[in-house]
């Protein structure tokens, strides 16, 4: 596996320091969503279905670095919609790296060639750009052509000036495994600093919903592609062992929803970063207010296939605290592609799920028209 490691030491260093402190729920990334507006539309994407006057929106400077220091987490993952159409993104990630915090942007690489000189290589930062697969696969999941050898430069530029360097890929259903480890060979020999795997999450208002995984699917689709690099081990991966082994279906995880807490321009999304039910407005209100049981697998008929990094990472990276020699085990021999699968977690008593989606649009909406105009009440009149 390919986590760096002063990326292990710091996040190693915060897991001792909140065991030591006895906290049962403290978040390990900071998901920031600076804004929802992207310059594509992807079909397995549920994140930018806001009308106009929401995507215009963005986190302030001040906003952006007031939620890294009020969450406290080692790692900052901005995304969004397409993190690099906000013009202070340079100053946010510098302002992250002054408070020596992991910084990772997540971007389809359309405007880096435009806008990296903007930012500063830093042991601390690292570029994710997003590659689903080969050039007809994640051609077609942005849903326009070209995008796969635009980012591909971009990979090649970002290296070039010094960046580190990673991949992220979202697999759906249709992923043909010996292609999707065939792309994965291909960025290893590109020389990019690692890759990040995880299934596609069922986004409800998501156009394309034919192509979602099942649980099953997800650890079929895995096992497969695992068993074509070797375990895993032929790759640069960044995610922990235990993650991969739990995506392969050799253990069962719950997940862990505050994990990866995200902050958007609505507040702090409840319950995680894939499903919004509703919004906190600061991160303590979300750690002490939120009814956690209410959530994840076996709980909530929207969590039912999820298997993805942002609920169950966290979950994995505290088990290879408790269970080091597992996570040690992969790392020599590779994720386990044989066998049976490790008994799933029950869907009977799970709760049905809740459309709120227009809901909450309607109601935050009204909140920012509202906060607007007490805004333009308080402006001195001309005279």
């Amino acid at each position: 596996m390919s986590i760096p490691f002063r990326y292990a030491a710091k996040v190693g260093a915060y897991l001792l320091r909140q065991q030591l402190a006895g906290r049962k729920r403290f978040p390990l990334v900071l998901m920031m969503e600076p804004l929802f507006r992207c310059n594509l539309a992807c079909a397995g994407c549920g994140k930018i279905d806001y009308p106009d006057e929401i995507l215009n929106r963005r986190l302030s400077v001040e906003d952006a670095l007031a939620s890294v220091d009020e969450c406290g987490a080692p790692v900052v993952s901005l995304a969004g919609g397409e993190p690099l159409l906000h013009k202070d993104l340079p100053t946010i990630v510098e302002g992250i790296i002054a408070r020596k915090k992991i910084v990772i942007v997540c971007t389809n690489a359309l405007l880096l060639n435009k806008r990296i000189d903007q930012f500063k290589p830093s042991p601390y930062f690292t570029w994710s750009i997003h590659l689903d697969g080969d050039k007809a696969t994640h051609d077609a999941a942005v849903c326009q052509e070209g995008v796969y050898e635009r980012a591909i430069e971009a990979v090649k530029l970002a290296k070039s000036k010094g960046f580190r360097v990673s991949t992220n890929s979202t697999f759906f259903s249709n992923t043909d495994p010996a292609r999707a480890a065939a792309f994965l060979d291909e960025m290893t020999r590109l020389g990019v600093d690692g890759l990040t795997v995880s299934p596609g999450y069922a986004y409800e208002r998501a156009p394309d919903q034919e192509h979602f995984l099942t649980r099953l699917k997800t650890k079929e689709l895995f096992r497969a592609i695992f068993k074509r690099g070797r375990g895993g081990r032929a790759w640069p991966l960044q995610e922990s062992g235990l993650f991969l082994d739990f995506l392969a279906g050799n253990v069962s995880y719950p997940c862990t929803p505050w994990g990866m807490p995200l902050r958007t321009v609505f507040g702090w999304q409840r319950p995680c970063y894939l499903l919004g039910e509703s919004y906190a407005p600061s991160f303590k209100a979300l750690m002490e207010e939120t009814d956690w049981k209410s959530y994840g697998v076996g709980n909530y008929e929207k969590c039912a296939n999820c298997m993805v990094h942002s609920g169950f990472e966290a979950t994995a990276v505290i088990d290879t605290m408790k269970r080091p020699w597992r996570a040690a085990k992969i790392a020599l021999f590779g994720v386990a592609t044989d066998g049976p699968t490790a008994p799933d977690i029950p869907l009977d008593k799970q709760r049905p799920a809740e459309y709120v989606f227009d809901r909450n649009v309607a109601t935050l909406t009204q909140l920012r028209a509202h906060e607007a105009e007490q805004r333009a009440k308080q402006r001195p009149t001309a005279a």
